[in-house]
């Protein structure tokens, strides 16, 4: 199973580095792993994460913006 986050605008890197890494830290906490992405050319990302079964699904999704 994957799961998608919005990073939203964060042009200067070590705040987009601090939100991805926000993020990631509470994807795993669900669960899942970061998989490669990448940035958009408009200062924004989409992360990516896997999760092996739904057996570790808590019922929590991350939709807030970064």
């Amino acid at each position: 199973m994957y799961q998608t986050v919005e990073i939203g605008y964060h042009p200067k890197a070590g705040d987009m580095a601090a939100a991805i890494e926000h993020a990631a830290n509470e994807l795993a906490a669900q669960g899942h792993r970061v998989v490669p992405f990448s940035v958009t050319g408009s200062a924004k990302a989409i992360v990516l994460a896997e999760r092996e079964s739904d057996d570790a699904c808590t019922g929590k999704d991350i939709h807030h913006e970064y």
